[in-house]
Order: structure tokens, then C-alpha cells, then sequence
């Protein structure tokens, strides 16, 4: 079996997001769109592009990691709803998303994909400090 030490992150993943940290399985990396509170779970082994590449114990790691990160930025916003969704059309890497939704957000009821107007990046320190809001949650 590969492990982490392979790994590889896909570069558009990279470029489109900041890092959270480091699970036991999963990179957690918060989407660089102010609009929706939204991060991403990557399982850290090469060559995955689905659920079923994953074995049963590596698969339940995940569903874990979703868990606790699902909880944690449901916690931290106070969102009307949570979008988990793993789709990989444009990025195959196996990724998961986990999205904070409101009734008031640019795209509700809809996908946040494709919503009209441009992706509103975070300023450095906001997205920091949102990480960190992230790792305390997810510490605790």
C-alpha cells in the first residue's frame, strides 16, 4: 500500500486553497472563497480518485475526518445547512468538500459551483485566523 510519503497534492487544490492541518488520513485545506466557509479533505496517498480506492480502514479514517470536520465548521459558523459532496469532475484527485451553507448565501439554494459573480478571495489574515479557528474546533 502507498502512503503519505508519496503524496502529492493536486496543484490546482494547492493554488485554490490555504492549509488547516494534518489528520491521521486527510489534509484539511480551507477553499480560497470568502463567500461560503468551505474546506476540503484530501486522503494523503497517491493515485486516489475515488471512495472505493480507499481500503474498509482507510475509508471509516475518512468518514471519521468528515465527521469531526463537519461538526467543527458547523460549530463555528452556525450554518443553516452542511454541502459534503466529493465530485472530482475538474480536479480527479480524491477530495472531499465540506461546505458551511445559508439561506442568505450568494448561491442558495443552488451549487456553490458556477454562482454568478467572482470568487471572493480571503485576505491573508482572515484566512489565517480562520484556519486557526479550525484546528481549535478541531482539537477539541
Amino acid at each position: 500500500m502507498s502512503d503519505a510519503s508519496t503524496f502529492v497534492l493536486d496543484p490546482r487544490l494547492e493554488g485554490d486553497s490555504f492549509p488547516v492541518l494534518d489528520l491521521s488520513l486527510a489534509t484539511v485545506r480551507l477553499m480560497d472563497d470568502a463567500r461560503f466557509p468551505w474546506v476540503i479533505l484530501v486522503p494523503r496517498r497517491p493515485g486516489l480518485a475515488e471512495l472505493i480506492d480507499l481500503d474498509d480502514a482507510a475509508r471509516a479514517t475518512l468518514w471519521a475526518e468528515i465527521d469531526a470536520v463537519s461538526r467543527a465548521l458547523k460549530s463555528l459558523t452556525h450554518c443553516d445547512k452542511l454541502n459534503v459532496a466529493a465530485l472530482g469532475n475538474m480536479v480527479r484527485q480524491l477530495h472531499i468538500h465540506v461546505i458551511a451553507r445559508f439561506e442568505t448565501d450568494a448561491a442558495w439554494p443552488g451549487a456553490v459551483w458556477g454562482v454568478g459573480g467572482e470568487r471572493q478571495t480571503y485576505a491573508a489574515p482572515q484566512a489565517l485566523r480562520l484556519a486557526a479557528r479550525l484546528r481549535e474546533a478541531l482539537a477539541a
